[in-house]
């Protein structure tokens, strides 16, 4: 490890994995569709464009920014009063996501583990993204 680094992937990831609440793809799927949920695609836009997406998306850079209401990037659906569940490819951003987003004070938010992969291996509906 770099000397400058003091705290690793693996710590930061076991950290969050013991603080945050998860959800399995089945559990995911059985909530899609509800009006008290949102299902929060973090990846990035090329992994949309590659796989498909489950909506809503977010990209992962600019979460902390969308979440906050006194942010001038604010989006008002992530300030309802909701369910949200975030994922990303197999679900290592989401877990340190899911933590940030715990720690600003957003609940309920879950992870769901094993990201997208997990959610297309269950079967899950997946929406096509068009490149620009």
């Amino acid at each position: 490890m770099p000397q400058n680094i003091v705290i690793g992937h693996k710590q930061l990831m076991a950290e969050a994995e013991a603080q945050v609440n998860h959800v399995s793809a089945a559990e995911a799927m059985a909530m899609l569709g509800r009006d008290d949920v949102v299902i929060v695609d973090i990846r990035d836009v090329r992994e949309l464009q590659r796989e498909g997406k489950i909506p809503f998306h977010a990209p992962r850079g600019m979460l902390e920014f969308w979440v906050d209401p006194a942010s001038p990037y604010f989006k008002p659906v992530l300030g309802e009063d909701k369910t949200f569940v975030i994922h990303c490819a197999s679900g290592w951003r989401s877990l340190l996501a899911t933590q940030v987003l715990q720690r600003m004070g957003l609940k309920p938010v879950l992870n769901l583990k094993g990201g997208f992969g997990a959610w297309k291996e269950a079967g899950g509906p997946v929406e096509t993204v068009e490149k620009p």
